[in-house]
């Protein structure tokens, strides 16, 4: 029977789905659940949660919890990946010194100065997670979703190589979902390619039957002003293709919007978004407690749209699939660096999970996203040869850091950063650090 583990299950909203999506398939209904967390609470709330899914679906798995994460990971088949190093207290450190610097984000989870640091402290954990799996889940795939996605899956791919892993993201579903939504066309109908970076992908072709979509999407924003007030419609203007991640996201990914005070109110920027967002899936969880207690299910969503079940269904069941996966770019994208982590196509099957070769993207995406790459590979390398002073070199090298802050600010705001991320942070990236005389 197929064995999956949760490691960080504690996120119980995300373990609430991607359950159910899995015990939809008839096939992985009597699976065994291992539920891992380092936090007893979250874990008895995750453990309740999976029971009430599965009663509620007709499914009867085996679930298991686990505080100890070597005996949850035990013989697994496939390992999902969904902590936060930190949680909610780091996150609020990633967002408040930086803010008083004058640095604003909108999410610091996947570029930027936070999403650096947010990285720095994931990765220690990633080794961990994958010297347990090599010693007692050897071939077990990793499905990643923890972000900063392109950081954590660059990184396994030098640390870790012989690890098979998918680094996993519905960005650009939801961007299809959006657009086709936007033209008036069902998305399940729509025929589309997309190559990138991990929530700086692009969509390289839009289709419904014969008909190419991007005219109709023109149109639309053409006759619709509060379409052009969203950054990704305006970097689309600009640069001829859709970039497949949210606004608040897109906006930090690039110089020319957060620094100006013009642009956060013509593209209604929500500065300092994730903090709120990370406050509510506490109350999320808070409220899931208070159901079980009460002995009521749990809300369960009726549709099935992640992608680590139908990786799992269609591994398990040699079914095809294709899927957008963030994997090392082994000549996938031609004009972007090799070994950098990227965002293609992929096909799934009974073998395992197959990147698409996607040739050259164009040259002005392919540029924007070697800049994105330069702040990623900067941090990986860091990490891999814990020189401190590359996480200052990639800081500087952020395109929303650099286009705010002086090179005596970021490296200021890295020490502050420092300090205030404290034992969070391995060993070597710890102490302030200057720059040579």
């Amino acid at each position: 029977m197929t064995t999956i583990c949760f490691v960080g299950a504690g996120s119980v909203e995300f373990t609430r789905d991607l359950v159910a999506d899995i015990l939809r398939f008839p096939e992985l209904a009597e699976a065994t659940l291992r539920l891992h967390d380092i936090d007893q609470d979250r874990l008895d709330t995750a453990e309740g949660v999976a029971h009430s899914v599965a009663r509620q679906l007709g499914a009867h798995p085996t679930v298991t919890a686990h505080l100890d994460r070597r005996e949850a990971l035990q013989g697994a088949d496939f390992v999902i990946d969904i902590v936060q190093i930190g949680g909610l207290a780091a996150t609020k450190v990633d967002f408040e010194v930086p803010a008083r610097f004058g640095l604003r984000q909108t999410i610091a989870d996947t570029l930027g100065i936070g999403s650096i640091f947010r990285g720095l402290r994931t990765f220690p954990f990633l080794k961990a997670l994958a010297d347990d799996i090599a010693e007692v889940a050897p071939g077990a795939m990793l499905l990643n979703y923890t972000n900063p996605m392109a950081m954590n899956v660059g990184y396994l791919a030098k640390a870790a190589p012989k690890l098979p892993v998918a680094g996993l993201c519905h960005s650009v579903f939801w961007t299809i979902h959006g657009l086709s939504e936007i033209v008036g066309v069902p998305h399940e109908e729509v025929t589309w390619t997309s190559a990138g970076v991990n929530h700086q992908a692009w969509v390289l072709s839009m289709r419904h039957g014969d008909t190419d979509l991007y005219p109709l999407l023109d149109a639309k924003i053409r006759e619709d002003a509060q379409l052009r007030r969203r950054v990704r419609v305006d970097m689309y203007r600009r640069l001829g293709y859709y970039p497949t991640e949210t606004s608040e996201h897109s906006s930090e990914y690039v110089p020319w919007y957060l620094s100006h005070d013009s642009e956060i109110e013509r593209l209604r920027l929500p500065v300092g978004a994730y903090v709120g967002i990370s406050e509510e899936n506490v109350e999320i969880f808070e409220s899931t407690k208070r159901t079980l207690a009460a002995g009521e299910e749990v809300a369960i969503e009726s549709a099935a749209t992640e992608y680590a079940p139908q990786v799992i269904h269609s591994i398990v069941t040699g079914t095809p699939r294709r899927i957008q996966v963030n994997t090392a770019n082994t000549g996938l994208i031609t004009n972007l660096p090799a070994g950098s982590p990227v965002e293609v196509t992929a096909t799934v099957d009974g073998n395992g999970v197959h990147p698409w070769f996607m040739g050259a993207l164009p040259e002005q995406c392919a540029a924007l996203n070697r800049n994105y790459l330069n702040v990623v590979d900067l941090t990986i390398h860091a990490a891999l040869t814990e020189d401190p002073r590359a996480i200052r070199q990639a800081a500087m090298l952020d395109p929303n850091t650099a286009a705010t802050l002086t090179v005596d600010q970021i490296w200021e705001l890295c020490d502050a950063l420092v300090a205030a991320h404290g034992d969070l942070l391995p060993a070597w990236a710890r102490g302030s650090l200057s720059p040579r005389p």
